[in-house]
């Protein structure tokens, strides 16, 4: 049982990591937007991403274990890019967007890993939050997806 509670809270821990970068990459996203709109939506995004951290830092805890606070090197080159991105190109709310839905990909990948193809049972309580928050990120993608059209 304690193997299974590590495991679970890694695997919690790996999608916690990833919602404080996707907290915080929108938060640069909304930095580097020249639109209003757009801007209040990525900072919007990012509040959402830090409300999925603290429920993800929940039910780590519930497991016994310690949530993981900080984000990824891969989240922060990520940013990193998103900042030059936007210091050489003409559109800055196209790029925005562009790199929302690349994030927006790539988390769920990292749910979709974990909810359909990990081998783990997770808790009911459990498995309802993650699949809330993936349908979430599904949707955004779509939503950012179409605002990329309209722009």
């Amino acid at each position: 049982m304690d193997n299974y509670k590590k495991e679970v809270s890694e695997q919690l821990n790996g999608l916690l990591k990833k919602n404080n970068d996707a907290e915080k990459g929108y938060r640069t996203a909304a930095e580097n937007a020249t639109s209003e709109n757009l801007k209040a939506y990525f900072n919007k995004k990012a509040n959402d991403r830090k409300v999925f951290g603290k429920q993800l830092a929940a039910e780590i805890a519930t497991f016994g274990y310690v949530p993981e606070e900080s984000g990824s090197f891969k989240g922060k080159a990520h940013r990193a890019w998103m900042n030059a991105k936007a210091f050489v190109l003409p559109d800055n709310d196209e790029a925005m967007l562009e790199e929302a839905i690349k994030g927006e990909k790539a988390s769920l990948e990292e749910y979709n890993e974990i909810l359909i193809y990990s081998n783990l049972h997770f808790p009911k309580s459990t498995t309802k939050i993650l699949k809330i928050q993936r349908d979430t990120i599904f949707n955004d993608k779509n939503v950012i997806k179409a605002l990329e059209l309209i722009k």
